[in-house]
Order: structure tokens, then sequence, then C-alpha cells
């Protein structure tokens, strides 16, 4: 599978299945944007196990900048697809 056909594949709602499987938080509280540490109260071993699954479910590295920006869903959705690109 190449890269393109991995962003064809980028679907907001398996993001936020994958996302709030990791933070162990209802689909629904996962809105589009609430913040994971404000809104959600994500500690930092919880972004960490964020980070675990989306590098494993898409077979990519983020970098330290990149880490940074993911804050909430969508943020996440948008690092994701500009990685993928």
């Amino acid at each position: 599978m190449s890269a393109n056909d991995t962003t064809a594949q980028l679907d907001l709602e398996d993001l936020r299945a994958a996302i709030a499987g990791a933070l162990d938080v209802q689909i629904g509280e996962l809105t589009d944007t609430a913040k994971f540490v404000d809104d959600l109260g994500v500690d930092s071993l919880m972004a960490l196990e964020v980070v675990v699954v989306l590098e494993k479910k898409y077979g990519i590295r983020f970098e330290e900048q990149q880490l940074r920006q993911i804050t909430s869903l969508r943020s996440a959705y948008e690092v994701l697809q500009s990685k993928l690109a």
C-alpha cells in the first residue's frame, strides 16, 4: 500500500474510534475540537499512548514538532493527512 492509498483511506470516524480507544473515552466525548488535555483530562502517558496507536495504525513516525500539534481530533487528522500525503 502506498502513502497515497493510505491518505485516501484516512477516515475521520475511524481515527476518532482509534483515539477514543487509546484515551479510554466514549466516541461521543471525542468531538472534532475537544482538546485532549483541557477538555478530556489527558495526561502525558495517555498522550503517548495516542501517538503509539497512530504510529502503529498508519505505519508512520511523528517528529517532535508534529507531536506538539496533536491536541485534538481535528489537529491529529490534519497532521496525519500532511504526514501521509
